[in-house]
């Protein structure tokens, strides 16, 4: 079975060696019908600390790396502007 994949913003990068990525699913109320977000945060290992705050990135879930990390940073899609 291939790993999950999950693409999303950095919200934090205080971390050493580690960031935590905010994931957006917009889904359809079950009964209503209007769009809900539902934002979920995963603190992903990131080997370089390349990351910024606001970086659209992709994530690949892998072994426990800590007590809460169990991601890890695959590839840096986009960089934020800040410079």
């Amino acid at each position: 079975m291939p790993a999950k994949e999950r693409v999303g913003f950095v919200v934090s990068d205080k971390m050493n060696k580690t960031v935590v990525v905010a994931i957006e699913n917009r889904s359809p109320h079950p009964k209503y019908g209007k769009i809900v977000v539902n934002t979920k945060r995963y603190k992903a290992h990131d080997e370089e600390n390349k990351c910024r705050e606001g970086d659209r990135v992709r994530i690949r879930e892998t072994r426990p790396l800590s007590r809460t990390k169990r991601w890890t940073v695959t590839e840096i899609i986009s960089s934020s502007s800040q410079t």
